[in-house]
Formats: C-alpha cells, sequence, structure tokens
C-alpha cells in the first residue's frame, strides 16, 4: 500500500512540474510580448 502511495506522489510530481513548466513558458511569452510592446513606444516617441 504504501509503494502504490509512493508510485502515485510521484506520478503526480512529475505532472505538476511539467503544469509549472509550462505555465512559465506562457508567462515568459506575456513578458516578451510587454517588453517589445515597449521598445516600440519607445522607439515612436
Amino acid at each position: 500500500m504504501i509503494r502504490a502511495f509512493l508510485i502515485g506522489l510521484a506520478l503526480f510530481t512529475l505532472t505538476a512540474c511539467e503544469t509549472v513548466k509550462g505555465a512559465g513558458k506562457d508567462i515568459e511569452k506575456g513578458g516578451d510580448a510587454i517588453q517589445n510592446a515597449a521598445q516600440d513606444v519607445q522607439e515612436s516617441i
């Protein structure tokens, strides 16, 4: 029973890591878009 719990916990942890990794990529893309927009505004001034 403990073995099954540990396997389930390991699978959950791996899934959570992938979710966090994906969220990090989305946040990074959003930051890039903001940075590009700020550069465009700065160049137009």
